[in-house]
């Protein structure tokens, strides 16, 4: 409840679940208004349906601008967003406006992990390759070099990015027999001594690795980083595999660098835009695999974003403590 007694206005961006929308009702604070549909609201959509609330609870997809916040005036109080990262927020006028952000680390650590580490084997492997081979007759007899590709063991693994989730990638990888732990990023990560983790420069990292994984934020340091001339640098057999923003890599690069024999592979859970048109470049590669985005995409772990991000907004309208939130 406001001052005076009534309802809080709340407008969530997507349709969520039963589960998520029983935490915001069964709150007595708040009246929940909802984009009800599994796709992305309109911008014009999401400038109405703001406007006057005291809280919104937004995805990844949805930009909240200016534009947006000026939409939904002086009431707004939090934004609570279902992800981990939070590039699509304008933290500056975010913060000039004195509206808390409430987020989502931690829950979905383990499935991004997971799957990061399925999607390495799966491009490494050629198992997309491989099942379409099964589907359209290409496989005859066995023969010693057809479908090879590439292994874990003994390899140099370089993590670029070496937070909560690269950790969480590199353990599940290191019982696969990996060499050498590589990472790079803003500083030295004690805990990376757990794995014998080595600090390296960038460079290093990209010429002596045989698999780099991508698990660092969208910033404008990052935005753009495996470009033409990081590809030039990397080995003509090793593997690249993102699954932390699309904008880290340039996909115009990165296509020239499969197309051309300049690195082996490439496995992509997160693309720009998203999603990745089917007439786009990189579907055509036989050594490109691309996901639509499932990195937490477990039942557990998406009704627990849920219940935290439903958390996140109760604490920012009632001026209580968030569950997780964002330091501004």
């Amino acid at each position: 409840m406001n001052a005076i007694g009534k309802l809080m206005k709340i407008y969530v961006t997507r349709r969520l679940s039963q589960e998520g929308l029983k935490i915001l009702s069964s709150s007595g604070v708040c009246d929940v208004c909802m984009w009800d549909s599994n796709q992305p609201v309109p911008r014009e959509e999401l400038l109405k349906g703001v406007q006057g609330a005291h809280g919104v609870l937004c995805l990844l997809s949805d930009k909240v601008d200016a534009e947006v916040l000026n939409a939904a005036g002086p009431n707004l109080k939090v934004i609570s967003t279902l992800s981990v990262g939070y590039d699509h927020l304008d933290l500056n006028e975010i913060k000039k406006r004195g509206i808390r952000v409430g987020y989502t680390p931690d829950v979905l650590t383990d499935a991004t992990a997971e799957l990061t580490v399925a999607l390495l084997l799966a491009t490494a492997r050629r198992l997309p390759e491989a099942m379409d081979e099964v589907k359209n007759g290409g496989w005859s007899s066995w023969t010693p070099f057809w479908m090879c590709g590439y292994g874990l063991s003994g390899s140099t693994v370089g993590v670029i990015g070496l937070g909560r989730i690269g950790m969480a990638i590199a353990r599940r990888l290191m019982p696969f027999g990996v060499k050498r732990l590589l990472y790079s990023g803003r500083t030295e990560k004690a805990y990376a001594a757990e794995l014998n983790g080595e600090f390296v420069p960038l460079d290093t990292l990209t010429s002596e690795s045989d698999f780099i994984v991508v698990s660092c934020s969208l910033t404008a340091e990052t935005q753009g980083l495996c470009d033409k001339t990081f590809f030039s640098k990397m080995k003509k057999t090793a593997i690249l595999i993102n699954s932390s923003r699309g904008a880290v890599v340039t996909q115009e690069d990165l296509y020239e660098a499969l197309k051309s024999g300049q690195i082996a592979a490439a496995g992509l859970d997160v693309t720009t835009p998203e999603p990745l048109p089917t007439n786009h470049p990189l579907l055509t590669l036989k050594n490109c695999v691309v996901l639509p985005h499932i990195g937490s995409a477990t039942y557990s772990t998406r009704g627990v974003m849920v219940a935290l991000a439903a958390r996140n907004l109760l604490g920012g309208l009632q001026g209580t403590e968030m569950p997780s939130e964002l330091a501004l």
